[in-house]
């Protein structure tokens, strides 16, 4: 038994760790850690981070995300309008 994969996982946490100790705030420290999740999940779904973020930036302005959850939902790595652009 192996546990390679967990620890390719989480490289990049371990990585990032140290450069987050350089935050210069607590929100600064909060939103890095805001991309990182947005970005490992995306990678965590097998779809490009970078094709990822351009499709929630292209799609979520203007949208009614804060009153219709189905559009929050929409924009979700894991939903299939994602899959299908972000692959």
């Amino acid at each position: 038994m192996t546990n390679s994969l967990d620890e390719r996982v989480i490289r990049p946490f371990t990585t990032g760790r140290k450069n987050w100790l350089f935050s210069d705030s607590v929100k600064g420290a909060e939103s890095s850690g805001y991309g990182y999740s947005i970005i490992e999940t995306a990678k965590a779904n097998q779809i490009d981070p970078y094709k990822y973020l351009c499709f929630v930036f292209k799609n979520m302005p203007g949208s009614d995300y804060i009153r219709n959850r189905e559009v929050i939902e929409n924009l979700m790595p894991w939903s299939r309008q994602a899959q299908e652009i972000c692959k």
